[in-house]
């Protein structure tokens, strides 16, 4: 139920099964340990499997366009339609996390997932899971500080 405003249906979801899912981790482990280069790899790799192998994952990715400006028409209906899942999973008694970054942009990602980085971007991966513990969401900015009123 997304807002899609030409009716392209830009979005599309990937369910990565078991072995993509090891594959990923792989690479993640990969692009982490050249940013951290002092943390041994056993405490690297201890410390990914928990945020990248244990919750579900779903990679939402975008068709791409020609047109620059319908593409981020696109993009606009693809960042909607997460929005729509991630309340469709807290509905169901579940959290869920947009996570962005190196993984998500990594060619190695691309082929894992079997997806054309010339026909398709990711948009985000949605992690979706019970957490171990309670968390609270961040504090919200107040009203008026993201509301005007013009005359």
């Amino acid at each position: 139920m997304a807002p899609c405003h030409r009716h392209t249906w830009p979005w599309r979801f990937t369910l990565p099964g078991d072995v993509a899912r090891q594959a990923l981790f792989e690479v993640g482990v990969g692009l982490k340990a050249k940013k951290l280069v002092n943390t041994a790899p056993e405490t690297l790799r201890r410390r990914l499997h928990g945020k990248l192998l244990t919750p579900a994952l779903v990679v939402v990715s975008q068709v791409l366009d020609a047109d620059p400006f319908r593409e981020k028409e696109d993009y606009a209906a693809c960042a909607c339609a997460i929005q729509n899942f991630c309340l469709s999973v807290t509905g169901d008694g579940y959290q869920s996390k947009w996570s962005t970054g190196a993984l998500t942009t990594d060619s190695a990602t691309y082929k894992i997932l079997a997806l054309r980085e010339e026909v398709e971007r990711i948009v985000g991966f949605v992690w979706v899971g019970k957490p171990d513990h309670e968390t609270e969401a961040p504090p919200r900015p107040e009203l008026d500080s993201v509301l005007r009123s013009i005359p």
